[in-house]
Parts: structure tokens; sequence; C-alpha cells
């Protein structure tokens, strides 16, 4: 008996320990201490746990109780919420809620290259110091709207920098104060790859230096932390401080979302990732990231294609967007990818239920819904014990609903935040939506209300007209007033009546001409059984789902294939094959693919099992190689510093691009992604293979070697950049060289610390340069006047190493000899010149000159729609300077190959080597030659027959979707016009 008298004592006399420590001078006032029982409720305790005929005890802002057995105190105030659900309040941890950004910065007469901030971190855009809760200030208005969109807490951070800082996790309380509402004040750490507002300063200008950037600053948290650092930096203190928090990133797209997984990878950290809804187009390569994600709901509007000429214009990729992004959700679910939702990027709050709403339509489950709203977003910022669900312990956050939280037809009547009651519909108010029979002084009309349970709309009629309503309802009065039948007077009814109950409304009217009498309105069918009825109506009438999803395609636009192409054993006969071996060309003659590999060659070869194909009067080749390409990336170039070897083309790689299929059809297998020529130490290169609708990853060359591009000329010294850029050094050609000598003397202290076993700094920057002067890493240098092409050289052999090739190069005809004795390659322009100032002495002759030097002499296309046209670029060397057919042809296979030190697996028909080849309709270097099947692999990766089955198809789906947005407009639903995207194609100088 004691025991259970010191329990109750302990249970109710709990409040009576807290103590006020603050005076009050406006009143005697006592705590209120009651608690608060909603009974006879459905009470959703989790996603996967609820109660019926339950009961929900709150105190002081915490869940109590809950269950069917609930002992309520005597100071209980109780609510009968029978009929009713209850839900724990939705949880967003992706807002910028209450915060300030930064004042943007006034653009400067030239680009800042320094930072602005002293006793910080060098560049100006990492900013861990920053905390959110030093610029929060509750936003009244809209956590009212974030409320009645369900809302009962919200994660915020400070929207500036690639770093940025803390954020706080707030409660959307209606009432209290702050000190209640913050339920922490280092919630989170938040990433982006967006530069601050506050900063002009110049680095990073691109995607891959803001990765890059990322990796360095861990790299010297690392090192600061270890106590090794002259000076004191408060960024880096921070951002050690922040490390035990949760990593947000913002990627905001499939690709950025495995690229920065890949970056966290490098230093030891698994980001949660913000993504950009797109995700189910490469599902399996964003479960293999094993993070969780953020996603916004931002389902784009169907195009206007009401005008033909416009509708032409409509991408696929984005007409196929509006039909699949919905089923984004659903995907990640049904992949078991765990996500919480948010309403970033959403116009309003009040979007995010509708558009949820259409992701249950598109088959994300109500349980998935609710998860990723609750216990998901909890989980992630390890705040489960409080947030996400209405256990014993939790924050008295819930919600009030007329039904189960997702229907359409259902209400959201109260939002309680830490115990604190939000009215969003009074839970008495009638619903009155349903159709009525309404009886005025003898004369009977249809009524037809619709709309919110709260602001309804109306329409009276009769069998001959509609009549112009107005409704209002208020405290469950109801004001209704329609026009009279007359049409040729200005003449109103008015029906007033306080509503007790839905099955019928009765009340006072008012006639046109003043009489006061009563009016009757029987309800026929409510707007909920107007619903289910249509519901199973169109259940009856259509045996699959209204909802049509096309299918997604690898990559997911235009020209994407439905299946990935797979590796075949394919035997070709009777082909003239060009070998590039010194069996030179074989007339009649069969190859066997197998297993990826160029199996055999040789002359009535066995078939087997394989693939017959009839090369009768075709030709066959290796893949071309384009030693200098600036398709499939998403940044050319890092312009922020002078040196920027820190960055790689693989950071970016596009795997998208549209570039990488014509190219195909132009027997294109292999190409290197240069960085551009903004600088004298550009970044690192990327050499792929052309694998169509594969990842970023699986483009890249297995085991490929490692390139940067250097540059020299007109664009490094910043020429042509106008007076805004007259600050950086090197402004001349000979600061060029001296940047070289310095980086490259820097590079060689640094290798020395590091092979010295002394502790050491690790700058990515130096690494690579590093591994030039340890002959790990090639240069192939942008390059176009001989006195600079000179200085070069003599700038490696100064420090012991050669450089690999010079591109461009087209004064490579005058300094031949000097590139011979150096042992350089040339990968060279056809007949490019007279472009610009430095190119005025290029001649035609330059590759034909080149290789008679011996040499290794390719041509490359520096541009997208060139590189599609590269054999017909070989074939000028023929006329231009008389190189053999056979030479010419390997300028732009064998050569390229070697000089990126892959021509032991491509750029020749040789068995063992991978099967990358092209089935030509004719002559590899006439101009009417085409394609006819691109291989990589043993994979066909391009088929002209296959091509117009696409194209067909393309335009049968395209027409269909023009149709379902056509549809779409009909319904009411919103449009949007059409914009046409311009194709960017890049180049060296692309900024």
């Amino acid at each position: 008996m004691k025991k259970l008298i010191f329990l109750l004592c302990l249970f109710y006399g709990i409040p009576l320990l807290a103590q006020n420590y603050f005076p009050k001078n406006d009143g005697v006032k006592a705590e209120n201490n009651n608690y608060h029982a909603f009974t006879n409720a459905t009470l959703h305790i989790s996603p996967t746990e609820t109660i019926t005929n339950a009961t929900l005890l709150i105190n002081k802002g915490k869940v109590v109780a809950s269950g069917k057995r609930v002992s309520i105190p005597e100071n209980t105030t109780v609510i009968n919420v029978e009929g009713k659900h209850i839900y724990p309040s939705f949880v967003d941890i992706y807002t910028t809620f209450g915060t300030k950004t930064p004042t943007r910065a006034t653009r400067s007469n030239s680009p800042q290259y320094d930072a602005g901030r002293e006793g910080y971190y060098w560049n100006d855009h990492i900013k861990p110091e920053q905390n959110a809760i030093e610029s929060y200030d509750f936003d009244a208005e809209k956590a009212t709207e974030l409320r009645e969109a369900g809302f009962g807490a919200v994660n915020t951070f400070i929207p500036d920098g690639i770093m940025r800082g803390t954020g706080s996790l707030i409660a959307l309380s209606p009432s209290g104060t702050d000190a209640e509402r913050i339920l922490s004040d280092r919630s989170a750490q938040y990433l982006s790859t967006q530069k601050s507002v506050a900063s002009q300063q110049a680095y990073p200008t691109s995607l891959m230096g803001a990765m890059a950037l990322i990796r360095q600053v861990n790299y010297d948290a690392d090192w600061y932390a270890k106590g090794l650092s002259e000076t004191k930096d408060r960024s880096l203190e921070a951002f050690n401080n922040n490390r035990d928090l949760v990593q947000i990133i913002e990627a905001g797209s499939k690709l950025n979302s495995l690229r920065l997984d890949k970056v966290g990878d490098d230093v030891n950290t698994q980001y949660v990732i913000v993504g950009g809804g797109d995700e189910y187009e490469l599902i399996n390569a964003i479960k293999a990231t094993n993070a969780s994600f953020i996603i916004p709901i931002d389902f784009p509007d169907a195009f206007d294609m009401e005008d033909p000429i416009m509708a032409n214009t409509a991408s696929l990729a984005d007409m196929r967007e509006w039909n699949q992004k919905p089923s984004n959700p659903a995907v990640l679910y049904k992949n078991g990818v765990p996500f919480a939702l948010t309403v970033h990027n959403l116009k309003k709050a009040s979007e995010f239920m509708p558009n949820l709403q259409k992701a249950i339509e598109y088959g994300l489950e109500e349980t998935a819904a609710l998860a990723a709203l609750t216990t998901i977003p909890a989980k992630i910022i390890g705040k489960s014990d409080v947030l996400g669900s209405l256990k014993n312990g939790a924050y008295a956050n819930f919600l009030i609903t007329s039904g189960p939280i997702f229907d359409k037809k259902t209400t959201l009547y109260e939002n309680w935040v830490l115990g604190n009651k939000h009215e969003i519909v009074p839970m008495d108010t009638k619903d009155l939506r349903g159709t009525y029979e309404l009886q005025v002084a003898g004369t009977t009309y249809d009524l037809e209300i619709s709309g919110e349970i709260t602001k309804p709309k109306a329409r009276v009629k009769t069998e001959a007209q509609s009549l112009g309503t107005k409704i209002s309802l208020s405290d469950n009065w109801l004001a209704l007033t329609f026009s009279s039948t007359d049409s040729t007077k200005q003449d109103f009814i008015r029906l007033s009546a306080k509503i007790a109950q839905t099955a019928s409304i009765s009340g006072t009217a008012i006639l046109p001409n003043g009489t006061e009498t009563t009016f009757f309105a029987k309800k026929l069918v409510s707007e909920t059984d107007k619903k289910d009825d249509a519901t199973e109506k169109d259940a009856s009438n259509n045996s699959e789902s209204e909802i049509k999803l096309f299918p997604v395609t690898y990559p997911n636009e235009a020209y994407g294939y439905t299946n990935k192409p797979k590796p075949q054993t394919i035997l070709f006969q009777n082909a003239t094959v060009w070998t590039n071996e010194s069996a030179g060309i074989l007339k009649n003659t069969d190859v066997l693919v197998k297993d990826g590999k160029i199996a055999k060659i040789g002359t009535n070869l066995k078939a087997g099992n394989a693939l017959v194909v009839d090369a009768t009067g075709k030709h066959i080749t290796s893949g071309i190689v384009d030693e200098h390409s600036h398709i499939a990336t998403a940044a050319v170039n890092e312009a922020g510093q002078n040196s920027t070897a820190e960055v790689s083309i693989e950071d970016v790689i596009d795997s998208d691009d549209v570039n990488i299929y014509r190219n195909l059809a132009g027997g294109v297998t292999t190409i290197q992604i240069l960085h551009g020529s903004a600088n004298p130490i550009g970044g690192r290169s990327a050499i792929i293979k052309l694998k169509w609708g594969e990842s970023p990853e699986n483009l890249i060359f297995p085991d490929s070697p490692k390139f940067i591009k250097f540059a020299l000329g007109e664009n490094v010294k910043q020429s042509n950049w106008g007076d805004y850029a007259r600050s950086r050094f090197p402004q001349t050609r000979m600061g060029v060289e001296q940047v070289y000598k310095d980086y490259f003397l820097r590079a060689k202290n640094y290798d020395a610390l590091k092979k010295s076993g002394k502790p050491f700094r690790k700058d990515l920057e130096l690494e690579t340069l590093a591994e030039i002067l340890n002959e790990e890493r090639f240069i192939s240098c942008h390059s176009y006047v001989q006195s600079e092409i000179t200085m070069l050289m003599r700038v490696a052999e100064a420090f012991n190493f050669t450089i690999n090739t010079f591109t461009h190069i087209l004064e490579g005809y005058k300094v031949a000899d000097k590139m011979k004795a150096h042992g350089v390659g040339a990968s060279t322009f056809s007949d490019w010149w007279a472009y610009k100032y430095e190119v005025n002495d290029a001649i035609p002759y330059n590759a034909a000159i080149l290789h008679e030097q011996g040499i290794v002499t390719a041509i490359n296309s520096d541009d997208a729609e060139m590189s599609r046209r590269l054999n017909q670029e070989a074939a000028k060397a023929v006329k231009y300077g008389g190189v053999s057919e056979e030479e010419a042809w390997k300028m732009v296979t064998l050569n390229p190959a070697k000089l990126l030190h892959i021509d032991h697996r491509v750029g020749s028909i040789k068995e063992g080597k991978d099967a990358d080849m092209v089935m030509w309709s004719g002559h590899p270097l006439s101009v009417y030659t085409k394609a006819e099947k691109t291989l990589i692999e043993g994979a066909v990766y391009f088929d002209m027959a296959t091509d117009k089955q696409t194209r067909e198809a393309m335009k049968r789906e395209k027409n269909e979707l023009a149709t379902m947005m056509l549809q779409a407009k009909n319904k009411g639903l919103k449009t949007k016009p059409i914009v046409k995207k311009e194709e960017k194609h890049f180049h060296c100088d692309t900024l």
C-alpha cells in the first residue's frame, strides 16, 4: 500500500517539484498542470501501430500514456474524439524556417581570389561556424502555414555556402517561448555545392571545384585536429566540433547524389542526401549508396501542347518527367531506400498534401508515406525518442483528423505542438458537401455544395438554367444567396440557417419582394458518397489503373535503351577488316567476338551459337578514340585559381549527355574528357567508354591511366577575358612559365616531405602534381605557339619528366624535331586555323609533318559536332600531306590509344583486345559511309536498324504523352508553357 501511495505521489507530484526561478510582475498566476485526455480515438502510435477506441493522455507538452487502458487523473480535460483519428505531427528536416540568408555581396570591378575574412578558412564559402540559431527568428505566419500542412517540427538552417554550419530543430508551437520551441540548437551540419552569396571569392567556379573543396576541408580538418597547424582557424575548429552531427548535403539530382556520396566515401562520411526527385531513373545506383535521402515532391505540371509547333520542341525527357516523377517515392520505398519527405522546392506548404496524395496514387504505400514524415526523419536526426511517434515520453505533437490522414476526403481539424492546440477547422464543423433538393416558396431547385469543408462552393440550378450563387459558412451558420429565375431582374433569394445536422437543412428564406418564409433542403448524395460511387464505377469500368506510367529507359531520355546492352557472341563474316596491326587490311575476313573480347580473326570461322552478321561489302575497324573531348561532363573549367590540379572530370561525368549516343553513331567508342584551358594547370581528366545507359562510374575506362590538362596561350593569361580579369597571376606568357616552375618546386618539396615519414598535411593539388614528378600521371597540354611549346618541354626536362601530349599543337610543325627529341606525342586538328590570333600560322599539313617526323600523331575533336565525324577528319590527312589511308586511320584509333596508354586494350583489331569495334557501310574514310554497328566490349551500343525503330517508338511515345497532357488541361489541371532548351556544347574556353 505504501508503495502504491509513493507511486501515485510520484506520478501526480512531479509538477510540484518543478520551481520557477523568475519573478511575476503582471499579476497573480497559477501554473496549469492539467492533463488532456483524448478518448475514443483511432490512435496511430506510429506508422505500423494503430489502436482503435484508444485514449491519448498528455501533460506539459509530452505524451504520458496511450492505449485502450489509460488511467485518467482527476485534473484532466477530457476531449471525446470518437470517430476521429490521431496521428503524430509531421517532421521536416530540410527547411530554412525563420532564418535569414546573408546579404548578397556587391560585385567588384575585378575577381576576388583571396578570402575576405581573417581567422577563418581560406575560402569564404566554407562556413561551418555558422549556427542557424543565431539568425533564427520565429516566423508565426510561416509556422501557421506549416502546421496547417500537418507539420509540428522542422529542422532549419542558413542556406548559404558550401559548408553551411549547424541547423536547429524547432517545434512549430502556436504558443509558448522560443526557449520551449527550440528542441535542439545543433541538430545537424548542412552542406551543398553552392557558394555563399555574401562573398565574391571566385573559387570554386564549378561543381567539380566544390567537390574538391569539400574533400580538402576534411583533410585540413584532420591535420588541424592533430594540433599541427601554425595558425588558428575558427572554421576548421567548428567543422571538427560538428563532425559528430548528422551531415546533410543538398544534391538536387540523381547524378549529383551519386557524386556527393562518392565524396563522402572519400572522407569517411555517410551523408544524408537531399535528392532531386529523379532517383527512380538510377534506382540501383541510388540504393548502392546506402544513404538516407530527403526527397522533395515538387512534381512538374503538364506542358500546354495546344500549339503543335511548340509541342514538337518539347523534349521526351521532360515529357517523361511529368509522367514518371510522381512515382519516385514509391520506387524508393519498393527498393528499400530510406527517405524522409520535405516541403523543400514547393512554393507553398499547402501544395505538399495534394502532391503526396498524388504520390500515393502512383504506388506509394500509406504506411511508407507516414513513416517518411514521422519516424524516418526523427531517426535521421537522432530524435526517435521524442519525435515521429506518440509513444510515452514523446513530444505531444499530433494531428486530429476526420479520417485516414492521406484520404482526400479527410479534414485536418487540429495540430497540437508541444501540447499546445492549433485549430485549423473546428471539430464541430458540419460537412455540407453534397447534392440537395432545395425547396423555397413552392419552387424546387437543385443545390450542389462542394469545395473545402470551411470554404464551400455552391451552385443552384433549375432544369432550365444555372443561377448565380454565393455561399458562406461560419460557426455552422449557413448563408446562401442565389439569383431568381427571372434573368431580366437583378433579384436574389437569401437563405440562412443554423446547421444542426447534414441530412437536411432548414431555415429562413427572404424572397426578392422582401417576404420572409422558410426553406428546406434534403441531402440526396453526399460529397463522400459521390466520390465513392465514382471510384466504384471507375473500378468496374477499368480492369487496370487509370495511371499509365511509361517505362524508364537507360538513360531515361531520347534514344535510351529499354534494356542495357550486354556482351554477345557475334560472328562477322566476309568483311574488310582494318586491323591497324602488321597484317594491315584483310579482305573477306571473319571476326569472332566472344566474352567482350576479339576472340578470333580469320576465314571460314565456325559460328557455334554466335549471332552471325553478314558483313559482305562492309568494313570493320576498331572503335574511334577521341583524345580531346568535352562531351559527357557537367563542367569543363574550374577557373577560380591559376592551378586547379585538385579537381577531377571524373567527379562530374554526365552519363545522360545525348552526345554519347551521337558519338556512337559516328563510330566513337572511347574518349578522354579534358578539363578546359582557363588556367595553366587545369584539372584531372576522365577516360571513358561510351557505354550509353550506364551510370557515370561504369563509364570510366577500367584501370585507366591518370591524366591532367595543362594549357598555354591566350586563355590562361586571360587575354580575352576583358578588363574585369586583370588581377589573377599570370597575365603574360612569361608568367605562365613561372607558374609551372613555382608549382613543381612546391610539389617536389611536398613529395619529399611525404616520403620522409614526417607528418604532412594532405594537399590534393600538390598530390596530383607530385604524381607527375613521379611519372604516375601524364600531361595533355593545350598548346598553339612554338615558343610556349618549347618552354614547357624545357620546364619538364628541368624537373625530369616528359610531357605526354601536346593537344591542338597547331604550330607543332615548326618544332617537330624538338618534340621528337623530347618524346612527346601530338593530338591536333585536321584543318582548323585562323579562328583566333595565336593560330594564324596553323596549316592543314600539320598532322602529316608531325607524322613524318616519327611523332605519334592523333586527330582530335574538341567539339561535340566534330567528334561525330572523326573518320572524315582522318581522311583529310590523306588529302593534306599524302598520308596513307592506313596511317590516317590510325590517327583516330590506334595513335590516340597509344597517347592515352590504353593501346593494349583498344585501338586495333587484334585477338585478345576489347571488342570495341565498328562495322561501316563502306570505306571508313568516305564521307558517304555510315557506322551501321558500334560495339563496346562485345555489346552493341549502336545499331542503325535499331536506331530507326527507336525513332519511330519515340514519335509514338511523344504523341501519346502529348495527348495525355492535352487531356490534363481539359480536366482543368495546371499546365505550363513549353520553353525550348538550347543545347549547350562545351569547349576549352567554356566557363
